[in-house]
């Protein structure tokens, strides 16, 4: 039995950068583990733990009972108390600990993909206790290893991928979130419109329209009027709605047509991710 065809880029995309981050991290030396990334509070250690946690929850694997120190002052909301313990609990694990859990769990997350017969709609296993579809678990887990692809990629000093299938699943869950940033985040107007022009190895040119209302959406027809333009690269956007970067970090690869005010405020509104 083969994945469901509405799965498979999801299920392509998922292979493809967990087997980057596999290759990344196999040489690394104990302390290259510890280096910072663009992921905030976390280490190379920390990155590789949060997968293998998430990798380990999909497969049904029961959570850790582990208590968390009092001093993680990073850690602020309930979501990211759920995702911390799988993190801390391998803190002090050993580079050849983690790499061998690492490719141990991908084995078993790729013989489960390859036998997956279930539907898209199945209800499956979420954080903090919910559900979600099937579909939705294995879009989100592919958004996630290509994002944190990219931070190890960035603490390592080794470039690529932004153009791999993972970049496209992230594109469109970004995308998503566009309308609900420049209509209610940043409160652009009723029935105004402002473009987002990306350049690079992924390159779009989307209008999010907020309409009388003030409802916003996205579509890819071009605007004659916008209220304000915001041009970047692929790579800059991307940073900047997942967290990674503050606006004030890339004025320089960021260029704001029109409305002055309403871009900066769209740009304070940008990251989307927890």
């Amino acid at each position: 039995m083969t994945v469901h065809p509405s799965l498979q880029t999801y299920a392509d995309a998922w292979t493809h950068s967990i087997e980057a981050i596999t290759e990344l991290v196999l040489p690394l030396v104990e302390g290259e583990w510890n280096r910072a990334t663009p992921c905030p509070s976390w280490s190379v250690r920390d990155i590789v733990s949060h997968i293998i946690g998430m990798e380990c929850e999909q497969l049904g694997d029961p959570r850790p009972i582990h208590t968390l120190p009092r001093d993680l002052y990073h850690v602020q909301s309930e979501f990211a108390r759920y995702m911390e313990m799988q993190v801390d609990v391998r803190r002090h694990h050993t580079a050849p600990e983690m790499t061998s859990e690492l490719e141990y769990t991908v084995i078993r997350r790729a013989r489960q993909l390859r036998n997956e017969n279930r539907a898209p709609d199945t209800m499956v296993r979420a954080p903090l206790g919910a559900e979600q579809t099937l579909e939705l678990a294995l879009r989100m887990r592919a958004f996630d290893v290509w994002v944190h692809e990219q931070d190890l990629r960035t603490a390592l000093g080794k470039p690529g991928n932004l153009d791999s299938p993972g970049a496209y699943v992230a594109r469109d869950i970004l995308l998503h979130t566009l309308p609900k940033v420049v209509a209610k985040d940043a409160g652009a107007p009723p029935s105004s419109a402002v473009v987002f022009d990306i350049h690079g190895p992924v390159e779009f040119l989307r209008t999010v329209r907020v309409d009388a209302e003030g409802h916003g959406t996205v579509d890819g027809a071009p605007s004659l009027g916008p209220l304000a333009t915001l041009s970047m690269d692929w790579e800059t956007f991307m940073r900047l709605a997942c967290g990674r970067v503050r606006p004030h970090a890339v004025v320089d690869r960021v260029k704001t047509e029109g409305d002055q005010e309403l871009a900066q405020a769209i740009l304070r509104h940008f990251a989307v991710t927890p």
